[in-house]
């Protein structure tokens, strides 16, 4: 109330004070409403008699404020009006403002407790969450107060059960007075049954009920549509309107969201016309399904156009807006509608927050990530919702400052299964297998959390980057047991898992049982093959996908164009890139562009590709321009590969594997010169080369080694066994290559450090820690040094083991001296 005017001193509230102890308290005039000023004004003491003329309806009406209400209540007492209909609406006043003690009070000083009265209590148990206190009031109801519920009753009841077998035993009460049938009742009860995923016997209460009305209706399609359910929710409104009852605002706004989930923006637009004709569409509720929907469907010039024409907006549906835009990859726009929505006078919620998270994270904007924090650390949303605790974790993975991430998990008070998967894929996304899976462990030792969907899906791939097989394999077991494995998420990670761990034939036939409606599966594993040097089987299942009718997507051809790089395969991956843009209408993105440039100057096409570049809409990035470098000091071409690293440096100048690069090409040469400018340069930025490690999984441990490291418990074993490896390998005709090695020392200095390359300490460890002749898996995080691949292929011919190295471009199979690239990588 903006005109209050006071008379005398306020009463003071009555939280533990009896009626008794504050009428003294009452001077000369109470406060009592002002009919004009719609203000509360309390009547001198002595004129008692006049409290018949007062109208506490309007006093009721009048209330905004909780001090409001209390006022009100002391002016019942004192007037000898506190009646039961006034006490019980006193109690739904006090719930509305949050303050349940003080309506339990009231409810207390109802002298003859009327049905009304208990109903307004349990509404206002509920409404505060007050679950549990909910249920057991309704059976002191039921029980001790000698009244009969009512059909208004139950509704509340049943949406304060917890679990189904609460639920269960309000049905059973429900049977025993006769309120089945109730239409209220019974769209109440197909509620709770969705919403602990019965749907069977939600749709059987629905088909028994002898009258439905609309409300019955929309609770059935609302339960399918909970439940993931949207064709059958579709044909409940199929039936609905074949018996004539007319779709209302809550149907459009429960279908809308099932033509998201269903991907069918026909049905999604019929029911936007519907809306339109039933003079529906303008209303909150419906208009702000209608963005949400729009934006699912990625058509965000109607959700654009539905919010522009809504005559009344709320926090709602600007958080849907901006949610739109974020979610459809348009994060400056979705800043610009945040920024209109402060503009207007409308103050941000949690969900608002999340949204801008999210974009704060493609925005990558370190600055803003800490005063989003700081926000909503000074609300203690973080404490009071895990949700916004978790959108925090995320934004902090998505711009790589895993410290904060970490912190910021390790400060939520409550942590669910959300919590561990956001901060175990964020980890995984950021290259950090091993910390993803220590904290995958760490979660295990956790019992109260069960991993689910999202878990496997965050812990599989960290398995993958880390050539973890046997732990991963320990996962599909459980994921199995879960009957989990016909997920198409947990499944295409299955697929990558094994084809990224060297077992394709397993990964082949695991893609042949998980579904492959979508492009996800097919993707997966079309890239698996490209990595494998399969160029021709990744080209052959790319036909098989478009024979089922998959639509094949930009990732698609990402993985298409890889393939065909690996096995210089050029005329094809030529073709591929034509046919992305003029049959299916995808414009290149500068992934494309940089497969594109690496297949044709791996290829030794070094014009073809320099002129691509120049061709390109788009600025040429790092990956551009270093893909041609590359192609350069495969080619030993150096006059070129200078003016490359120029125009790449001046792109990227802080990469310090792209000076390797330009420093290899000096070095393939025997510029000498060339190599002591790059180091210096290098020496100069303070740049440090990133270290080289290979993992290998012996006895189901990972063993990471780093190139020359002496610290594994079995160093020296190793050490003695490459020697001899190496002096063996000689004389089947290997010859040291020296010029892989950039630092300045004596030749035999050279070998040694070639020696312990990574990947050689992993082969060796391989090799004294497994039988003989069983095959060696390496995962190596660079790619591999032109003579440890020339060492592997003498050792694979030496030892009679086959051994599969990964490095960081693909895969490399060697077998009696001879490796499955074909020297070509």
């Amino acid at each position: 109330m903006t005109s209050m005017s006071y008379t005398c001193r306020l009463l003071p509230t009555c939280n533990e004070t009896k009626v008794s102890k504050f009428l003294h308290l009452i001077q000369s005039s109470c406060q009592l409403f002002s009919t004009v000023a719609n203000s509360l004004q309390f009547d001198s003491w002595e004129h008692r008699d006049e409290e018949k003329d007062v109208d506490f309806n309007l006093l009721f009406r009048s209330c905004t404020k909780l001090h409001h209400v209390k006022r009100l209540q002391a002016r019942l007492l004192v007037s000898g009006r506190a009646e039961s209909f006034f006490l019980s609406r006193l109690v739904n006043l006090y719930a509305h403002f949050g303050d349940v003690s003080f309506a339990e009070k009231a409810f207390n000083h109802i002298p003859n407790k009327d049905i009304y009265a208990w109903n307004s209590m349990v509404s206002a148990y509920v409404g505060n969450g007050r679950f549990y206190k909910t249920v057991a009031f309704f059976y002191e109801l039921l029980y001790a107060s000698g009244l009969r519920p009512d059909c208004y009753t139950i509704p509340p009841v049943l949406k304060a059960c917890k679990d189904i077998v609460n639920g269960k035993k309000v049905h059973c009460s429900i049977l025993k007075m006769g309120f089945e049938w109730d239409v209220y009742v019974g769209a109440s009860l197909i509620n709770m049954y969705s919403r602990f995923g019965s749907l069977e016997a939600a749709r059987m209460l629905f088909d028994h009920m002898p009258v439905r009305d609309r409300a019955s209706w929309n609770a059935m399609i609302s339960a399918y549509c909970q439940n993931r359910n949207g064709a059958e929710a579709l044909r409940v409104v199929e039936i609905m309107r074949a018996e004539g009852i007319r779709m209302d605002a809550v149907t459009i706004a429960s279908v809308l969201p099932i033509c998201a989930q269903l991907d069918d923006i026909v049905t999604g637009k019929l029911m936007h016309l519907y809306a339109i004709k039933c003079g529906l569409e303008f209303g909150l509720f419906v208009s702000n399904a209608l963005i949400d929907m729009y934006a699912k469907l990625s058509t965000l010039g109607h959700a654009r156009r539905v919010f522009d024409q809504m005559m009344e907006r709320d926090i709602v549906s600007w958080n849907s807006i901006i949610s739109a835009y974020e979610q459809n990859e348009d994060p400056i726009t979705a800043r610009s509608f945040f920024d209109k929505m402060q503009q207007a006078g409308i103050g941000p919620d949690f969900y608002t927050l999340i949204s801008l998270s999210s974009i704060v994270a493609k925005f990558c904007d370190y600055r803003h990530a800490r005063s989003l924090h700081g926000f909503i650390m000074r609300r203690s949303w973080c404490a009071e919702e895990v949700v916004i605790g978790n959108a925090i974790v995320d934004m902090y993975a998505k711009i790589g400052d895993l410290d904060s991430a970490r912190a910021a998990f390790e400060w939520l008070h409550i942590k669910d299964v959300v919590s561990w998967n956001t901060m175990i894929s964020g980890y995984a996304q950021n290259g950090l297998a091993s910390e993803a899976i220590e904290l995958y462990r760490m979660m295990e030792d956790c019992e109260e959390m069960i991993p689910n969907q999202g878990t496997w899906v965050s812990i599989l791939p960290a398995y993958s980057h880390v050539g973890a097989l046997q732990q991963g394999m320990r996962t599909h077991g459980t994921v199995l047991k879960n009957g989990l494995y016909l997920d198409v998420y947990i499944g295409t990670c299955l697929v990558d898992l094994y084809g990224k761990c060297g077992k394709l034939d397993d990964a082949l036939s695991l893609f042949h049982e998980v579904p492959r409606e979508s492009s996800i599966p097919w993707n997966a594993m079309i890239s698996c093959l490209g990595v494998h040097g399969g160029g021709e089987k990744a080209l052959k299942l790319f036909r098989e996908m478009l024979a089922e009718g998959v639509q094949p997507d930009r990732v698609t051809f990402v993985s298409l164009l890889s393939a065909c790089s690996h096995s210089g395969l050029v005329s094809d991956g030529q073709q591929c890139f034509e046919t992305m843009q003029e049959k299916y209408g995808i414009k290149p993105n500068m992934q494309h562009y940089s497969c594109m440039v690496d297949l044709l100057g791996r290829a030794g096409h070094l014009d073809k590709a320099y002129s691509l570049i120049k061709s390109m809409p788009l600025q040429p990035d790092a990956a551009v321009w270093g893909a041609l470098l590359a192609a350069c000091r495969l080619h030993g071409n150096s006059q070129f590969g200078k003016y490359v690293s120029d125009h790449l440096f001046e792109v990227e100048s802080e990469n310090v594997g792209y000076y390797v690069l330009l420093s290899n090409i000096y070095a393939h040469i025997g510029n000498r010169d060339g190599v002591t400018k790059v180091r210096t340069s290098v020496r100069d930025k303070g740049l440090k080369k990133t270290p080289g490690w290979s993992s290998i999984e012996v006895n189901n441990n990972v063993d990471v080694f780093y190139s020359g490291n002496q610290t594994h418990p079995k160093s020296d074993e190793i050490y003695e066994e490459l020697r001899a490896l190496t002096e063996k390998i000689k004389t089947l005709g290997y010859v040291t290559d020296i010029s892989y090695v950039l630092q300045d020392v004596e030749e035999d200095e050279k070998e040694h450090i070639l020696m312990g390359h990574s990947e050689r300490l992993a082969i060796a460890y391989g090799i004294i820690s497994t039988p003989p002749r069983n095959p060696i898996r390496i995962f190596k995080n660079l790619r591999v040094c032109g003579d440890c691949h020339n060492a592997t292929k003498f050792i694979s011919k030496l030892t009679e083991r086959e051994i599969t190295v990964r490095d960081s471009n693909r895969f490399h199979h060697f077998k009696d001296g001879i490796c499955s690239c074909g020297d070509y990588w």
